[in-house]
């Protein structure tokens, strides 16, 4: 049985997520919950849980308080901070406690449900990783992420090759060196995103495999990636990845740009990008999506030379009804009434 333990000072926000751990249905759990992180480490101390939330304004002591806390005392759980997006700068402290996920508040089900299965596989199918230090590791990550974060390449290339020459010391089979350097990946790309945007994905997984020298061609490739992202990224004032994305849907509403499409131009977990968009325009991708394409058929019906079955495939509805149907749904009328009002026959 998996032992949860939820951190946070609103008591709705504690038991609204133990609601949606519940009805997941993934885990086998008991969940307990603490009103601030030192109620937290009396919880820890007696309830051992594999799995910690917390957030990180909180009174008496707060979520970066508590990670330090947890870390010093060698605690092998797995956290997860929940935090608003406007303190992930705030946040960049815990990557020190070896935090390196994240929920963006309000939580939804979907990403919780996505985490979920992630810790699930971590916990039941990895590997322990107890021979290797968790400050070791987090200083080895700490280290790289501000060479990379730098752009220092001569010394990106000199940690890996001295990062090359500890690890055999850990004495790891090939699935646990696999996780290991897969957890030096997550824990790099946590402090780049942790240091503002919160807008980089992993660029791959690290795989098991029998050569020790695919582990290093793996990451370094990874760490190339990640580097040529910060260089695209500094070549111009970057938007707000929102305001990126709507000026995107908005070149391309002739056609059904996806959510994952517009993610991965940005370079963001569409997860992630999903949380943030809602947080942001208070409405979901899709429904942002609909209601643009009917925004511009508004404006295509305004042009009396326009046929609206030609509207229609131009806003990316091949079907003629669906296009009526969404258009009445959107603005009370069909696309023959809205111009009636117009005087438009």
């Amino acid at each position: 049985m998996f032992r949860i333990l939820i951190t946070d000072d609103e008591p709705m926000i504690r038991m609204g997520l133990a609601k949606m751990i519940k009805q997941a249905g993934l885990f086998d759990c008991e969940i307990r919950q603490a009103a601030h992180g030192e109620e937290a480490l009396q919880v820890v101390e007696a309830f051992q849980p594999h799995i910690l939330f917390t957030d990180i304004r909180m009174p008496t002591m707060d979520g970066i308080e508590l990670c330090r806390r947890l870390s010093e005392q060698g605690r092998s759980m797995r956290i997860i901070v929940v935090s608003g997006y406007s303190d992930f700068e705030y946040a960049r402290a815990c990557m020190d406690y070896g935090v390196k996920r994240y929920l963006l508040k309000p939580v939804g089900r979907q990403e919780l449900h996505e985490l979920l299965l992630k810790l699930r596989a971590t916990e039941e199918e990895k590997p322990n990783l107890s021979l290797v230090p968790v400050r070791e590791l987090n200083d080895w990550a700490m280290r790289l992420e501000s060479a990379i974060w730098e752009l220092r390449l001569p010394d990106v290339k000199e940690l890996l090759e001295a990062w090359s020459r500890r690890y055999p010391a850990f004495s790891l089979m090939p699935e646990q060196t696999a996780e290991l350097f897969q957890e030096m990946l997550e824990l790099i790309v946590a402090r780049m995103n942790a240091r503002g945007n919160g807008t980089l994905n992993l660029p791959h997984d690290i795989f098991v495999s029998v050569s020790h020298n695919k582990y290093f061609e793996s990451l370094a490739y990874a760490i190339e990636m990640l580097m040529s992202r910060i260089k695209e990224r500094r070549s111009g004032k970057r938007k707000h990845p929102v305001e990126e994305a709507k000026a995107y849907l908005e070149e391309n509403l002739r056609r059904e740009v996806s959510l994952e499409e517009i993610a991965a131009k940005l370079g963001l977990n569409p997860s992630y990008f999903s949380q943030l968009f809602k947080q942001t325009t208070g409405q979901t991708f899709i429904q942002y999506r609909i209601r643009s394409k009917m925004e511009l058929a508004k404006r295509m019906l305004e042009q009396p030379g326009n046929r609206i079955t030609d509207i229609s495939y131009e806003v990316g509805y091949a079907d003629h009804p669906h296009f009526t149907k969404t258009f009445k749904k959107i603005t009370g009328l069909t696309p023959s009434e809205y111009r009636s009002r117009l005087g438009i026959e």
